[in-house]
């Protein structure tokens, strides 16, 4: 039997490997009815929500400033940029808006306090992809690190992962999705069925892969294992051997002009895409929708391997208390209490509160993204550019078949000190 406090033991990773790995990283509803007092000095707090610039809006905290009744302001990093805040800044963050394998760093260094369920309103309404490890009856797949398996804590300040559920979560469940590939269906020429066409030799000089090292080895691995170049035992943990043959190849394919690019940030990617230089990247979900709203067809293409899944939690840093605190939990409720789910939905992502996040959503919203329907007007981007003309369909189709078809999870790999000095003699190459 596994003790409270183990991690998984498909996963076996301790806190000097975590540490270790991280430290190859960071090389809608107003509150009404309070106690005037407590109002009164609520109005006072600044919560500062540190993260990626894909969930880190300006427009969330404009809202949530509106809607709270104190200020939320939005600091935005890259992957490196937060572990590095965290490790060596806590203080300087009160929300931190993590990937979940960004929780493998932040748990063990202790600069998270526990989230008390009981203070989250709406936590039996949250997604159990989440909160049970399951999705649509069945359990979601434990290659990577899928959130169940990193949310819960046995206490407010341990610093372990609990391997079941508890009253504690070392964070609120939050945005997430299913990615997969870009491409220019005017320009590919053929059909794109799978993730082995990211290695295609039709595409060469015509693609491009993300250059963060523990996203892009997934998207390699999952093209790599789909052309029958390279068996995985888990692509979520793969071993050096396994890393190896990988960034070898990735190598070789580099040399030899396949790729056009290799991008850093979201709007090479927006570019790439729009200006044709490539029909098939590793991409996100919001670039499709941003290459989309300058009147170009992208699609984010559903692949017959599954895709490859993410999620992010809200942590609480350990030194907020008091009234800063409650504050917090304000808004880790206001969060999934609908806006952000409506907002987030129209760039494509999910709010951990879907039923929210649908009532927040016209009919035709809610059909697109959500159901699987036939649009019946024209579709939208979170800032009113047009996306999608009236009956087309939300790629890859309802939010079931998404989820029902997460073949891995992004993860921090035990070997990530490895992944990284081999990712470097691929950018080198």
């Amino acid at each position: 039997m596994k003790k409270a406090g183990e991690v998984t033991t498909t996963k076996t990773i301790s806190r000097r490997s975590i540490l270790k790995g991280g430290a190859a990283i960071v090389g809608a509803t107003a509150i009404t009815g309070f106690p005037t007092v407590w109002a009164q000095g609520l109005k006072d707090i600044t919560l500062n929500h540190t993260g990626m610039s894909y969930s880190t809006l300006a427009d969330i905290a404009r809202q949530a400033s509106q809607d709270l009744g104190f200020k939320v302001e939005m600091s935005v990093v890259d992957h490196p940029g937060l572990l590095n805040r965290l490790v060596n800044d806590p203080s300087s963050i009160d929300i931190a808006d993590m990937e979940i394998w960004q929780s493998k760093v932040a748990v063990p260094q202790g600069v998270l306090q526990g989230v008390d369920i009981a203070r989250i309103k709406n936590w039996g309404e949250l997604t159990p992809l989440f909160t049970d490890g399951v999705f649509a009856g069945k359990e979601v797949s434990r290659q990577g690190d899928s959130p169940f398996e990193f949310i819960y804590r046995d206490s407010k300040d341990a610093t372990s992962f609990a391997t079941g559920k508890t009253d504690w979560a070392n964070f609120c469940p939050g945005v997430y999705n299913a990615d997969t590939l870009g491409i220019r269906p005017d320009l590919t020429g053929r059909e794109i069925t799978s993730w082995a066409d990211l290695i295609s030799s039709d595409f060469k000089g015509k693609t491009a892969i993300q250059n963060i090292p523990t996203i892009g080895i997934m998207d390699a691995m999952m093209a790599m294992e789909a052309a029958g170049e390279v068996t995985y035992g888990d692509k979520g943990n793969p071993t050096q051997d396994e890393i190896s043959q990988t960034i070898a190849r990735l190598i070789e394919l580099k040399k030899a002009g396949h790729f056009r690019a290799l991008w850093n940030t979201f709007d090479e990617s927006v570019n790439l895409m729009a200006a044709g230089e490539v029909v098939i990247q590793s991409m996100w979900s919001p670039a499709v929708t941003a290459v989309r709203t300058q009147g170009i067809n992208c699609v984010y293409q559903p692949l017959k391997e599954g895709y490859r899944g993410w999620g992010n939690g809200l942590g609480m840093l350990s030194h907020l208390d008091g009234l800063k605190l409650d504050a917090a939990y304000e808004y880790l409720n206001w969060y999934n209490s609908g806006w952000v789910g409506g907002f987030i939905a129209k760039q494509g992502y999910y709010s951990a509160n879907p039923e929210s996040a649908k009532a927040a959503l016209t009919e035709n919203e809610r059909g697109f993204f959500y159901e699987g329907k036939a649009a019946t007007a024209d579709i939208t981007s979170p800032t009113g550019e047009k996306t999608n003309s009236i009956g087309e369909v939300r790629d890859g189709g309802s939010y079931e078949e998404r989820f029902a078809n997460v073949a891995v999870w992004n993860n921090l790999m035990d070997e990530a000190e490895f992944l990284y000095a081999k990712w470097n003699e691929f950018n080198a190459a």
